[in-house]
C-alpha cells in the first residue's frame, strides 16, 4: 500500500441504523481502505465537445420521453439539447450539432439523469476490499451521486468526497453527512448540552461537512443541532429510532426544523391511535435484533386509518414544512420475503463471500436478525409495507417530495442493486414510472440543494446543468428491472431461450464516460479473487 493510502487507512464502521452514536458491535469494526487512484482507461473524458446522438430522453422532471435528440456536453456541462426529428421521420440534418471530439450513438437507447441515492454507507464488512467495491457497484447501476450518512469516519469521508469531486477515483459524487459527535477532535467528548450541540455543528461546518445525520435526540438537543445547522445552510436527515422516538417523532422533528427523514421511524409514531408510545410486549429487548425488527412490522394497525382527518393533517403539515421523505424501503424488504432477498440474482457474481457471511443469521452482525424468522413476521411486514406505501403515495400525490435511498450493505441488500430495488418498490407503492425516476433524480437533487437555498446543479438532463447521465438500451418505463446491472430476463422468441436484456450501458459523471458493464466486471473480478483465496488457490496478497 502506498504511503498516501497508509495515511488514510482508517477503521471502517458499521453504522447502526438507530443505536446511539457511540454504540457499535465490536465484531463488525473493520478496515475500509480508500479507493485506488483512477487508472488509465477508467472513464473517458471529459471532452471539449461530446455529442450523444439519436437518444430518447427521459429528463427527470416527470416529463414524458422525447426523441430523437442530440445532447451536447462541453467539459462537464450539458450545453445543448436539440430535437432533430420525430419517430419514423427523416432526421433534420441541418439541426444537428457539429464539431464533436467524441460521439456516442444512442439510437434505440434511453438517456436519463444519473440516479441519486440519499442513504448510503461505504462498507466495513470483514475482508472487504477498498471502497472501490461499493463505488463501482453504485456507478455500474447508474448511481452518480450518493449521500453518505455517513460513508465512513469524518476525515476519511471528506477526503474521499474531495477525490471524487476531482475525479481522481472512480466514484459517484459524494455528499457527506455525519452524526453529531463524529470527528477526531471529538473522540473523547460527548454532546450533553445544547451548547455542546451547537459547538459540534460549528466544528463540522468548519470541517466542510454537508449536513447532519440525526437520531431522535431529546428536544432541547435536537433544537440546538437543527437551529445551528439551518443557520449555516447545512442539510439534515434523521433516523428517529425507537430508543428516542417517544420524545421526538417525525412531526416533532419537522416542526423543529429537520429537512427530511429517512426510513419510517417516527412516521407511524406520529399517527398512533389510542397510544402515545408503541405497546411493546413485556419481554421486549431492543438489543435483540429479531425482537426489535420483528416488532417494527407490527405497528401497521396501531395508527389512524388512511384518509382519516389525522392522516390527512399529518400530510398537510409536512407539506407546509417542505418536508422530504427518504423512505429507504429496500433495506427492510427482506422482512416480508427473506428467501427472495437471500437468493437475488446478483449475489452469485457480485456479492463478496465475506459480505455474504455478514448477511447470514448472526447474533453479532447488525441486520442479520433471521434467528427464526416466521410466516407471522413476514405477514406483519407485508401489512406494514402496504400501509407505509399508501402514505408515501398520498404524500406524493399532494405534492410532497419523496426521494430515493438504499442503505445497502446490510440485510441481503447489495450496493447499487439495492437502489434499483427501491425504484421498483416506489412503483409498487403507486408511483408512475416517471414519478419514480423523478424521485430518484430531480427530487433527490432538490433535497441536497434545499438547505443551501440554491438551484440544483444536477438531477435533470437540462442545458446548463452538470453532465450526470446514464444510458440504457431498454425502456425503463416499461420495465424498471432493466436498470439492474444484471438486467431483466426476457424470452428470445427466435431462439426459444431466455436471455438477459438491459442493464445500464454507460454511466456519465461530470462529463466522464464510464462503461457500466466493465465496472461490473471489475467487481466480479474482486469477488472471484476472494473466492479463490478461500479455496486456497492464491494468497490474500496476490
Amino acid at each position: 500500500m502506498t504511503s498516501l493510502k497508509n495515511l488514510f487507512l482508517l477503521a471502517g464502521i458499521i453504522i447502526l441504523f438507530q443505536l446511539p452514536i457511540q454504540t457499535t458491535f465490536a465484531q463488525d469494526i473493520q478496515v475500509v481502505r480508500p479507493a485506488p487512484d483512477r487508472k488509465a482507461g477508467e472513464g473517458e473524458g471529459p471532452y471539449k465537445k461530446l455529442v450523444i446522438r439519436n437518444a430518447t430522453l427521459i429528463n427527470g422532471t416527470g416529463a414524458p420521453p422525447t426523441g430523437p435528440v442530440d445532447i451536447v456536453v462541453e467539459g462537464n456541462r450539458i450545453t445543448e439539447i436539440v430535437n432533430i426529428g420525430a419517430p419514423f421521420t427523416p432526421i433534420d440534418e441541418s439541426k444537428r450539432p457539429t464539431g464533436a471530439d467524441k460521439e456516442i450513438d444512442a439510437t434505440g437507447k434511453y438517456i436519463l439523469p444519473g440516479i441519486i441515492d440519499l442513504h448510503v454507507h461505504t462498507g466495513g464488512v470483514p475482508k472487504a476490499p477498498e471502497a472501490e467495491y461499493s463505488y463501482k457497484l453504485w456507478m455500474a447501476n447508474g448511481i452518480t451521486t450518493v449521500r453518505g450518512v455517513p460513508t465512513g469516519p469524518l476525515e476519511w469521508s471528506l477526503k474521499e468526497r474531495e477525490r471524487s469531486a476531482k475525479n481522481e477515483i472512480v466514484a459517484p459524487r459524494i455528499i457527506s453527512f455525519h452524526r453529531p459527535g463524529n470527528g477526531k477532535e471529538w473522540k473523547d467528548r460527548k454532546i450533553l448540552t445544547p451548547a455542546d450541540a451547537k459547538e459540534w455543528v460549528q466544528y463540522a461546518h468548519k470541517k466542510g461537512v454537508d449536513g447532519l445525520k440525526l437520531g431522535s435526540y431529546r428536544p432541547e438537543i435536537m433544537k440546538a443541532l437543527l437551529d445551528e445547522a439551518n443557520k449555516l445552510g447545512m442539510g439534515s436527515t434523521a433516523h428517529l429510532g425507537q430508543m428516542g422516538v417517544a420524545q421526538m417523532n417525525a412531526v416533532d422533528a419537522a416542526r423543529t426544523g429537520l429537512t427530511g427523514m429517512t426510513h419510517f421511524y417516527g412516521l407511524f409514531e406520529s399517527l398512533y391511535k389510542g397510544y402515545d408510545v408503541q405497546p411493546w410486549p413485556s419481554d421486549m429487548n431492543y438489543q435483540d435484533e429479531q425482537n426489535r425488527f420483528g416488532q417494527v412490522g407490527r405497528q401497521w394497525n396501531l395508527i389512524h386509518e388512511r384518509g382519516s382527518d389525522e392522516w390527512n393533517a399529518l400530510i398537510d403539515e409536512f407539506l407546509e414544512l417542505d418536508f422530504f421523505i427518504n423512505p429507504t424501503m429496500t433495506i427492510y424488504s427482506a422482512g416480508r420475503d427473506v428467501m427472495k432477498a437471500r437468493n437475488a440474482d446478483w449475489h452469485q457474481d457480485y456479492t463478496l463471500p465475506s459480505q455474504q457471511d455478514f448477511f447470514e443469521p448472526s447474533r453479532q452482525s447488525h441486520g442479520a436478525y433471521w434467528f427464526y424468522w416466521t410466516t407471522h413476521d413476514e405477514i406483519a411486514w407485508k401489512n406494514f409495507y402496504r400501509v407505509w406505501m399508501s402514505f408515501l403515495n398520498d404524500y406524493k400525490n399532494k405534492g410532497g417530495k419523496v426521494t430515493v435511498g438504499s442503505d445497502s450493505g446490510f440485510i441481503y441488500q447489495l450496493y447499487g442493486f439495492g437502489t434499483i430495488v427501491e425504484l421498483e418498490m416506489l412503483q409498487e407503492a403507486g408511483f408512475h414510472p416517471l414519478e419514480v425516476i423523478r424521485a430518484a433524480t430531480m427530487h433527490g437533487a432538490e433535497e441536497i440543494f434545499y438547505p443551501k437555498k440554491k438551484p440544483i446543479e444536477y438531477g435533470v438532463v437540462r442545458e446548463g446543468l452538470l453532465a450526470d447521465m446514464i444510458m440504457v438500451g431498454e425502456n425503463p418505463l416499461a420495465n424498471m428491472k432493466v436498470l439492474y446491472g444484471t438486467g431483466a430476463v426476457k424470452l428470445n422468441d427466435e431462439t426459444g431461450t431466455p436471455e438477459r436484456v438491459g442493464g445500464v450501458e454507460l454511466t456519465i459523471k461530470d462529463g466522464i464516460i464510464y462503461d457500466a458493464k466493465k465496472l461490473l466486471q471489475d467487481v466480479k473480478d474482486m469477488v472471484d479473487k476472494q473466492k479463490r483465496e478461500r479455496a486456497g488457490e492464491l494468497g490474500s496478497g496476490d
